[in-house]
């Protein structure tokens, strides 16, 4: 279960001490007339005139609707403000690094798969699909290739389907945007150039670990990767977070021509550069982090200080990466610890169907003589696949505003992803008709789980639910 409180001891980090006051401005929360501004815009800007953001007594923020919703209708299409990819998840499936659609075609996917699946194959993998929750601290799976198959193809026709030397039957009928990589480590790939501007600009220009980027930052960038690869890579999310804020910084600091003010301006620009996360509720992880069950509860304090020292590890080799004097209160253990805190509590699973499972749900669908002869070349392919065929894309992100919404057991809304949704988006549909001025609400877990399952479950989100369907069942 998740508990309230520190039993971690003094921090490591001589920055909480250094910049503390600083640090509790960056962690308090924004004032009423502040965050109703930000959401104000952020609304306008989006063109989301169905919605608004109230404040209301010990709830907090919450999502109202703005106009009257009937059953299915869109209410929201939320873009990420900070999100990622899951690292095995890259071996699963190749998707934009700022949107992420799909990119390069169907045959390009299902080649990408098969050529790590047979990597998995040749050393041996287990034959176990990777869950986050063998991270430390972390509740989210990802899929990744280890499944050792007896039906792999030969190598040269996983490389043409890569190269685009072999072209499947109506993969025509699916076809995705073009791969643009990364001009500095090609390992980020994008669906257009605009969306390789828009991360250089957001976040990758700091975290691009390519040969035009000194040789210490680049090493530096490798081990901070490799150890959030190992251990939990929601660090790399918290990584794009801080990036994401000192880039806003940069160019705030341009604009207002501050290249010589005092410190105290400096921070001001610091704090407005970090606004848009300072909206999301948080906690520091370690604090509130579920206990996992092979944990007792007499070794708590241990495991909580593990978790902070995970994070203090990662954070320094983040700051041998990054480090900007300018910015030092972000790499502060405690501002880290409310960042990696922020997207356990706030996160919507970013999740992207995969158009490889659209693809061979056609082939499966057209009349018996054309799918006879389709099936002839793509049925080795599907076995080769086997039953992960329809992996999607898998990630945590942020997403501003559909963080705002409430839970409720009993739900009025929910994230769910259309046809035509093919992009990282957060897609929020009405489950029933919403009258204008209703409180927009979803279900943070399965809200078909028994009471008791249910609030264990909310503890982790640090309330307790006192919703209709939670009244009703709760015990006498």
């Amino acid at each position: 279960m998740a508990r309230s409180g520190s039993g971690s001891g003094a921090s490591p980090c001589g920055l909480d001490r250094e910049f503390a006051p600083q640090i509790a401005q960056l962690l308090a929360a924004p004032s009423l007339q502040s965050a109703q501004e930000y959401y104000e815009e952020l609304i306008k800007s989006k063109k989301h005139d169905g919605i608004r953001v109230n404040y209301k007594g010990d709830h907090g923020k919450g999502v109202c609707a703005n106009k009257d919703f009937a059953e299915g209708d869109l209410i929201l299409k939320d873009q990420i403000l900070v999100g990622a990819q899951h690292s095995l998840n890259k071996i699963d499936c190749v998707v934009c690094s700022y949107c992420f659609r799909f990119i390069g075609s169907v045959e390009f996917q299902i080649g990408h798969r098969l050529y790590f699946q047979s990597i998995a194959s040749s050393i041996g993998c287990s034959s176990e699909r990777h869950c986050h929750e063998s991270d430390v601290g972390s509740s989210t799976c990802s899929s990744g290739v280890t499944k050792e198959k007896s039906n792999t193809l030969p190598q040269e026709v996983i490389e043409s389907l890569i190269t685009g030397d072999v072209s499947l039957p109506f993969s025509h009928h699916f076809s995705l945007p073009e791969i643009f990589a990364c001009q500095g480590c090609e390992e980020e790939r994008y669906c257009s150039q605009s969306c390789a501007d828009s991360d250089w600009e957001s976040y990758h220009s700091l975290l691009c670990s390519g040969p035009n980027t000194e040789p210490p930052r680049r090493s530096a960038l490798h081990k901070f990767i490799e150890h959030a690869n190992e251990t939990n890579d929601i660090f790399l999310v918290a990584a794009k977070a801080i990036t994401f804020t000192m880039l806003r910084y940069k160019k705030l600091k341009k604009q207002n021509d501050f290249q010589n003010k005092s410190a105290e301006s400096n921070f001001s620009l610091l704090m407005e550069a970090w606004k848009p996360l300072s909206m999301g509720f948080k906690k520091r992880w370690w604090d509130y982090v579920a206990l996992p069950e092979d944990v007792d509860a007499s070794d708590e304090d241990s495991f909580r200080r593990e978790i902070r020292d995970l994070a203090f590890t990662s954070l320094q080799l983040l700051k041998d990466a990054i480090f900007d004097a300018e910015c030092a209160p972000l790499f502060s253990l405690e501002v880290y610890g409310h960042i990696v805190g922020m997207f356990e509590l706030n996160n919507l699973d970013l999740v992207v169907a995969s158009p490889v499972e659209d693809y061979f749900l056609h082939i499966d669908d057209l009349p018996d003589d054309k799918k006879e002869e389709a099936e002839k070349v793509t049925a080795p392919f599907l076995d080769a696949l086997d039953d992960d065929y329809a992996v999607p894309c898998d990630g945590t992100a942020f997403f501003p505003l559909q963080s705002c919404m409430n839970h409720s057991c009993c739900p009025n809304a929910k994230a769910f992803k259309r046809d035509e949704d093919n992009d990282g988006h957060a897609v929020i549909i009405a489950l029933g008709p919403i009258s204008k001025g209703e409180e927009i609400t979803i279900s943070y877990i399965d809200e078909d789980l028994p009471y008791e399952e249910r609030q264990a479950e909310l503890a982790d989100y640090g309330f307790t639910c006192t919703c209709s369907k939670c009244q009703e069942e709760k015990p006498n």
